[in-house]
């Protein structure tokens, strides 16, 4: 693996003051160098397209409760997300100051002088960017965005319809320049990501070009072009060559995994979601019913010990399943504002590189050196591909085994969680350290997966059900995709605070034996939904504000994304 450190350049760290632009000038600015190395550059671009969409630091903050697979006492909590909210203009202008901008000078600089494959892997950045800008908002600035030579100070919002081809012929650029001659300047290190080989840059660039033509399926006819791609088969192919984001286990300069905060914070704040856990535990009556996932202590770290009565905190929990512990999506509860910051439970070492759940707990020991938050963000890994083909198999785009496709599917989720805990979080380098087992192998993965597939098996009419909502399990940490594809899909079905079947009478119940200090007697918790569910999401009320050609604030609960039908 390569060490991590990120090199923040003086541009970047002066563009905050900008940020609300969709245009950043670089060289019309004479604080600003002119010349930055594209080598300087490339890390911290790639750094901070992590940071737009990580949980703690980005999108995935608002977008986790979206999906139900965390829950907070924050905005999203009930869908109430503000167009002021800071995680939305945390992605926009991350992605189009940090990221699109400086993306301009290496393809800029790149072109002028050669140097091929930084314009590649540049290009990839910009589609992979702008597309997760799209799925989000909709339209959104591109034709006007980002111009160095000219800008423009007020970019109007392209249509996301008229964005997505751009995208594709942008990839196809990027392909070619990576497969051109590299110039004089190679990238290596530098590129933190895939360490400059270009044939890894290629593969992601045609599975990203396989998610996008997925997700236009409904709206336009696509068998032609992701048949090409299946065919040809430059693809990620295997669980090293998934696209994603290294962090690294240092705390000064902090190059870990944003959403590692939790385990230090003062004040935590990202709970496991109810409605995610009891899927994933065999609980929900509906899917997956008493099939309990071996990925549970790798998903989800409890700091109550096993077995222990009390909670680390004086307070009463609301929700708690043994050692569990957690809030309601939509919880009006009584016990949902008591402080749980050594009882709740956590991300684990798989999402955020936090500890794997031995049993043994921590309560008040909890700090930032129990974990390395050294897990990497993941853009697009091999699982997702699999996934990818099974829906479009399941759905007639293409022919071919779609159950074959998901069992594939699966076992490589599994295989990506031992991967990514020995190739980067490392658990042995915590405090106290961890000997972590390795998931691929064991009987109990198994078990789970002849279940998962049986149930595949028995239901016809709920096969692209059990696809996506394995495929929503696996990607837990990278949020925008899943919130794209329940958009797309209907799945997986989401908690509902408002429907009876889900809340009777608008209350919840949790396990009624789950609580030890309340055996038999858990209470129900009442919920309500605040806002309907969002479509989009809306564009940052600063932008609006300052740019001139701004549209007028949208109603996320009916602005549709244009490949939603």
């Amino acid at each position: 693996m390569r060490k991590f450190k990120y090199i923040l350049p003086v541009a970047i760290a002066l563009a905050s003051a900008s940020c609300n632009k969709a245009t950043f000038d670089i060289n019309s600015n004479p604080n600003l160098p002119t010349s930055l190395p594209i080598s300087k550059i490339l890390p911290t671009v790639e750094k901070n397209l992590g940071s737009a969409l990580a949980i703690s630091s980005g999108i995935s903050q608002n977008l986790e409760p979206t999906i139900h697979r965390i829950t907070t006492r924050e905005a999203p909590n009930g869908y109430n997300i503000q167009p002021t909210d800071a995680y939305i203009a945390a992605m926009w202008n991350t992605m189009y100051v940090s990221v699109l901008n400086n993306d301009e000078i290496i393809i800029s600089s790149g072109t002028a002088g050669g140097n091929l494959r930084y314009v590649g892997i540049a290009k990839v950045i910009k589609a992979y960017a702008l597309s997760q800008l799209v799925d989000v908002f909709g339209d959104v600035p591109f034709s006007e965005a980002n111009k160095l030579k000219t800008p423009i100070i007020n970019p109007k919002f392209d249509s996301g319809a008229a964005i997505y081809p751009q995208l594709l012929t942008l990839l196809d650029d990027a392909i070619a320049n990576l497969n051109g001659a590299a110039g004089t300047l190679v990238p290596g290190a530098d590129d933190v990501i895939y360490g400059g080989v270009a044939s890894k840059w290629i593969k992601a660039a045609n599975t990203l070009k396989l998610k996008l033509y997925t997700q236009e399926r409904k709206v336009k006819n696509v068998s032609t072009e992701v048949n090409a791609l299946i065919t040809a088969n430059n693809l990620i192919t295997q669980t090293s060559e998934s696209f994603l984001l290294p962090y690294g286990k240092s705390p000064a300069p902090d190059d870990r995994n944003p959403g590692f905060a939790d385990y230090y914070a003062t004040q935590r704040g990202e709970n496991v979601s109810p409605w995610f856990y009891e899927i994933m535990k065999g609980y929900n009556p509906n899917i997956f019913t008493n099939n309990a996932d071996p990925r549970i202590p790798y998903y989800i770290f409890n700091q109550i010990k096993l077995g222990q009565v009390a909670p680390n905190d004086a307070n009463q929990t609301e929700y708690r399943d043994s050692s569990f512990t957690s809030l309601y999506f939509g919880s009006t509860g009584v016990n949902n504002g008591f402080a749980q910051q050594n009882t709740q439970s956590l991300l684990g070492i798989y999402p955020v590189g936090g500890r794997y759940d031995d049993g043994l707990g921590k309560g008040s020991g909890i700090n930032q050196t129990s974990g390395t938050g050294a897990a990497p963000y993941r853009f697009i890994t091999y699982a997702d591909r699999l996934y990818l083909e099974a829906e479009l198999i399941n759905t007639g785009v293409v022919t071919g085994d779609a159950r074959a496709k998901l069992q594939a599917a699966i076992n490589e989720s599994f295989k990506q969680v031992d991967y990514v805990i020995t190739t980067y979080v490392k658990p042995s380098d915590a405090n106290p350290p961890q000997t972590v087992p390795a998931l691929v192998g064991r009987p109990a993965v198994t078990t789970y997966i002849t279940k998962v597939m049986a149930e595949y098996d028995a239901n016809p009419s709920r096969q692209l059900q059990i696809i996506m909502t394995q495929k929503w399990i696996s990607s837990f940490g990278s949020a925008v995709d899943a919130y794209t594809d329940y958009r797309r899909t209907g799945f997986p079905i989401l908690f509902n605070p408002s429907d009876p079947t889900m809340a009777p009478g608008g209350k919840v119940q949790p396990p009624i034996n789950g609580d030890p200090v309340n055996p038999g007697a858990q209470k129900a918790v009442p919920v309500q939904l605040l806002k309907p569910f969002p479509l989009s999401l809306y564009w940052p009320q600063g932008e609006l504000e300052t740019n001139s050609s701004a549209p007028p604030q949208k109603e996320p609960s009916t602005y549709k994304v244009f490949w939603m039908p």
